[in-house]
């Protein structure tokens, strides 16, 4: 709860028993990095050595006959035990709270949270449950948020339960539940014991520096009673990526658009890897969502019946039938498309169950090519014609902005052809690799209202793909997965096929490296070649790997611009390079890089000049240990921490 004390504003957590407020708990560490902007809003509490008096405001001291609450950093000390709040942010600072409030006796910490989902992430946040109780005792009770943020973050849930670094309760990650509550029963003598055993904790814990409380004269423990069992621990339960890239998606999905008024999706389906698993994901929704509905959630039903349209009492429950309401699919196939994708997209639609259509967008590419023939007196060719690079841009350029177009026009009026109310959001299907590289066409299909897989890399798409073909019940996908990438914008002729890792002059697994490098590790031009002449020296020279890193800091800064259109994507990996809130950079470079490639071309002639030497040495007679020895420090010897 935002509160307001003074002149400042804090981010707080409330406690509140029997009616009263008990302690209002200021939060002292605020995320901010990444998707988490808190020092936007919020100050943080610094007096951490004293509770203060906070008067309440009228309203809520009249409700309650309470005049004021104890406010700032301390614990709340009952009869039989004593029980601490360490906020979100917090737990994960190098010296979080819960180590000093252990030390003082606290035995339950309550952390409240909103923490979104990202793949392969829940580990981490589990094993700092763990972690906090494991050397210290106690019961973490674990509060995440679940549900769209809003925007593009996905509060993913797992509430959970940990005692003395176990787990003995575990909530959902993903669900379409609005709340979920999530009980355990633990012994908390137990901790005691913990504590009482390790002699380092004793010790530390008489040194201690004292935190303040507040005093309850109540207990809220229950005596020794064998009809009451304990919660066990149990085996933690964790999702694939591939079923979080089903799931995570597909309940953001769901949040979004029962929560915009919309009244349905439209889909541009090319048959490809990428729009495929954008409608896989939309049909992993809708099975959920008749799921829930069989288990008796009354929310989930309300809303499907809204926005299905259904009437007299009916309610979906079969998934195809429930995407034929809400689901469009709109293949846009030109003289450059191929007859098997055009057949792909078809039986994949026919699988999900989303209304599918069938477009050729031919006559308006030439109608727009006559008109620029008129104004300039030339036409443009494809490179394979005889045209130029800018000629073969220019003539795809057309045919990506032209579906754009299109798929905003079937999305608003559609709905009025079939006479139903609202409006059909677009969905877009680029993938987190192509927009790090700007392999996309600014305000093409890319452009879209939302996009599921945004942040999402081609190497897990397809993974997921072949997934889904066997667990979601969408057998075509596997053939989908199996057909190398293609934009299908240039004519296909018998000695020429377009492909998207000939096009960008680097594989989609090459672009995840870089992603990760550039974002996670921090990595510039100079510091990602001497990272990749590590991961890639066995198999590249010093001067291969130069030029693969220029080219990739070339074009990914030619086209950052195309970032600060970007369409909000859910986000699911820590490589994005979403400008609006994850990503904060500078979106004119100089392409160019004339210190950092200059600098790079300096050790490759280092490296190359240290490897003749090398070389040189063997073949002198050097002894094996020492001549091997000497190879490696020699070797990178412009780096001055290559011997850690």
């Amino acid at each position: 709860m935002p509160i307001i004390r003074g002149s400042e504003r804090y981010n707080c957590q409330v406690l509140c028993f029997n009616r009263k407020i008990v302690m209002i708990r200021p939060k002292m560490w605020l995320a901010n990095d990444g998707n988490y902007r808190e020092l936007r809003w919020f100050t943080t509490w610094k007096q951490k050595d004293q509770l203060v008096e906070f008067q309440l405001p009228p309203e809520i001291s009249e409700a309650l006959s309470q005049t004021s609450v104890p406010f700032g950093y301390g614990y709340i000390q009952f009869l039989d035990t004593a029980v601490a709040a360490e906020i979100c942010e917090e737990l994960f600072t190098p010296n979080p709270p819960h180590t000093e409030l252990a030390l003082n006796g606290v035995e339950v910490f309550l952390n409240a949270s909103g923490s979104h989902h990202q793949l392969r992430k829940l580990d981490l946040r589990l094993r700092a449950f763990i972690g906090a109780t494991h050397t210290r005792g106690g019961v973490y009770m674990y509060s995440n948020h679940q549900g769209c943020d809003g925007a593009r973050l996905y509060y993913d849930g797992c509430s959970c339960v940990v005692v003395n670094g176990e787990v003995v309760a575990q909530g959902s990650q993903f669900s379409l539940k609005d709340v979920e509550v999530v009980v355990a029963q633990v012994d908390l003598d137990a901790i005691a014991s913990l504590r009482g055993s390790i002699s380092s904790f004793q010790e530390q814990a008489s040194c201690k520096t004292k935190v303040s409380s507040v005093a309850v004269p109540y207990n809220i423990c229950k005596p020794f009673n064998l009809k009451m069992l304990l919660s066990n621990p149990q085996k933690i339960m964790y999702h694939s990526p591939e079923e979080e890239i089903a799931f995570g998606p597909g309940c953001w999905l769901w949040d979004y658009l029962r929560r915009s008024g919309a009244s349905g999706f439209l889909l541009p389906l090319s048959g490809g890897a990428d729009s495929s698993s954008v409608a896989a994901i939309v049909g992993c929704m809708c099975q959920l969502v008749v799921k829930e509905i069989a288990n008796g959630d009354e929310q989930v039903k309300a809303d499907a019946i809204r926005i299905g349209n259904y009437t007299d009492g009916r309610f979906p429950t079969d998934s195809k039938e429930f995407a034929k309401r809400i689901f469009y699919t709109v293949y846009m196939g030109s003289e450059n498309s191929s007859e098997a994708t055009k057949t792909r997209a078809k039986v994949l639609a026919d699988e999900i169950g989303s209304w599918h259509l069938d477009v050729c967008i031919d006559g308006v590419v030439s109608s727009l090519l006559s008109l620029f023939q008129t104004v300039t007196g030339k036409r443009p060719r494809y490179k394979v014609d005889g045209g130029s690079n800018v000629e073969n841009l220019g003539l795809q350029n057309i045919q990506a902005r032209i579906r754009m177009v299109l798929a905003f026009m079937l999305a608003s009026l559609l709905p009025w052809v079939h006479n139903k109310k609202g409006f059909y959001l677009v969905l877009g299907s680029s993938n987190v690799d192509e927009a790090l590289r700007g392999y996309l066409t600014k305000y093409d299909c890319s452009a879209a209202d939302i996009n599921p897989i945004g942040s999402i890399s081609k190497q897990d798409l397809r993974t997921f793909l072949r997934w889904a073909a066997n667990h979601l019940g969408y057998s075509s996908l596997a053939e989908i997965e199996a057909a190398p990438p293609t934009a299908e914008l240039e004519p296909i002729r018998s000695n020429y096929s377009q492909l998207d890792e000939v096009d960008m002059g680097m594989t989609y697994e090459e672009l995840s490296v870089y992603g990760r490098l550039r974002k996670i590790f921090r990595c510039g031009p100079v510091s990602m070649f001497k990272n990749l002449c590590y991961k890639w020296g066995a198999t590249l020279t010093p001067s291969e790997v130069a030029d693969k890193v220029k080219h990739f800091f070339k074009y990914y800064s030619i086209n950052r611009h195309k970032m600060t259109v970007l369409t909000p994507s859910y986000h699911a990996e820590s490589y994005s390079p979403e400008d609006n809130r994850f990503d904060l950079r500078q979106f004119l470079y100089n392409a160019r890089w004339p210190y950092q490639f200059r600098k790079m071309d300096e050790l490759v002639q280092e490296m190359n000049g240290d490897r003749v030497a090398f070389k040189e040495t063997g073949e002198d007679g050097g002894t094996a240990a020492g001549g091997g020895g000497m190879g490696v420090v020699a070797a990178a010897s412009g780096n001055p921490k290559a011997g850690f």
